[in-house]
């Protein structure tokens, strides 16, 4: 990495911490930053700890960590599909995964909305519902006569997206749902029924994708050569196209299995960090993840502050950004083809 690529991270990182401190000060008992950094290190007072470890941190956390999932499955995904405008919000996978978690709840409610298995199998329905609407999207376009362009991709996963969110409110209407107030915020996506058992779960995947990115960060480099290229360098495209979907879809369902289908986190962060870095030097990972923490803790901050007593959807203020951006890339794409 060069001196420069990584002064920049360093900023990125830094300027995390910035957003990680205030966003802590904020809420009904407003705390500086510096009674919040003393209540972090142990030397606060005791209701400032509790205020802060307990009730304000574990919903922190939650945020950057699913922030960092979703730009990391958002960035692999534009590398595979070399598609700019892919993202898991907008290929399907994020509502897919929303579609497993309410689905799960549902089947093993029972009449008094009690849930009947353990609440700890909600990541494995994700990630179920995750790649199967993912596989959908996948087999459609392999199937389609049309081609497999970059537009005919969107479009299916478009589709695929608004019918998972209507199964979803299907299922909310029609039968029991265990938690059915907290079910409901998988349609936009909340981080605010947060645990520090959710923010271990979450860690730990994380945690675990790493070294595989570490890796195959070789494999993703040599993806961004045309294929007969990447080819010919040794690398087998199919199998490496193929464990990074997978990659991507699985951190989408950690995402979403914690705080529901928050979009565009995955289309923004990517184009934010090449920005930064560019597309395929090796800050560039590290900065889209970043990046995503902080977009999505900023979201969830200005999404329980900007109209107290009232808390909004973090998900919402995600497609205020995300849905514009989106917009805009899709008629530059048609600009180009045109």
């Amino acid at each position: 990495m060069t001196p420069l690529a990584a002064s920049r991270l360093t900023l990125t990182g830094i300027g995390l911490l910035v957003l990680l401190v205030v966003a802590t000060g904020h809420g009904s008992s407003a705390m500086p930053p510096l009674r919040v950094i003393a209540a972090l290190l142990g030397e606060g007072t005791r209701m400032d700890e509790v205020i802060v470890w307990t009730l304000r941190l574990p919903r922190i956390c939650l945020a950057v960590l699913c922030g960092m999932a979703l730009a990391l499955a958002g960035a692999l995904l534009q590398r595979v599909t070399r598609n700019p405008m892919a993202a898991p919000s907008i290929l399907g996978v994020t509502d897919g995964a929303a579609f497993g978690v309410v689905a799960f709840l549902w089947v093993f409610s029972d009449a008094g909305n009690s849930l009947t298995v353990s609440i700890h199998w909600q990541p494995m329905a994700a990630a179920l519902g995750a790649f199967a609407f993912a596989g959908i999207v996948a087999v459609m376009v392999r199937l389609d006569p049309a081609g497999k362009g970059p537009l005919r991709m969107i479009l299916y996963g478009v589709a695929l997206a608004a019918l998972a969110k209507a199964m979803v409110t299907l299922m909310m209407i029609l039968g029991p749902v265990y938690r059915a107030s907290q079910a409901l915020t998988w349609i936009t996506g909340s981080v605010g029924a947060a645990h520090w058992s959710d923010v271990m779960i979450l860690a730990a995947g994380l945690l675990l994708c790493v070294p595989v990115l570490w890796l195959m960060r070789h494999d993703l480099r040599q993806l961004s050569l045309d294929p007969e290229s990447a080819f010919s360098s040794g690398l087998s495209t199919g199998r490496s196209q193929a464990a990074f979907l997978a990659l991507s879809v699985l951190l989408t369902a950690l995402a979403v299995s914690q705080v529901g289908a928050v979009g565009f986190i995955g289309l923004i962060a990517p184009h934010a960090a090449r920005l930064l870095h560019g597309q395929f030097t090796p800050g560039y990972l590290a900065s889209t993840a970043l990046i995503g923490g902080a977009l999505l803790l900023g979201a969830d901050t200005l999404a329980r502050t900007v109209a107290p007593p009232l808390e909004l959807p973090a998900g919402a203020l995600t497609a205020l950004v995300g849905a514009p951006l989106f917009l805009w890339l899709l008629m530059k794409g048609r600009a180009v083809h045109a």
